[in-house]
């Protein structure tokens, strides 16, 4: 790959990495808001959307910090 390449994809993968760390936090809060609720519904509903998010959002900073790693080691050699 080119350079000009391989520093684009590390800065693609940097604000996935950024966006997949506000939605797992945006997850963590709705997690929390389940236990000021009142009906089962929605504690339900929020534990499903909040779990959700986190899976998300971890999965899209999972896959960013190999793609980082994947660059970096790229652009190295």
């Amino acid at each position: 790959m080119k350079t000009n390449e391989i520093n684009a994809g590390l800065k693609a993968a940097q604000i996935n990495n950024a966006l997949g760390f506000f939605i797992l936090a945006f997850g963590v809060i709705i997690l929390f808001a389940m236990f000021y609720t009142d009906t089962f519904i929605e504690h339900m509903t929020d534990m499903v959307a909040g779990l959700l998010l986190i899976s998300i959002g971890g999965g899209m900073m999972w896959k960013a910090k190999r793609t980082i790693k994947k660059l970096k080691a790229e652009k190295a050699s």
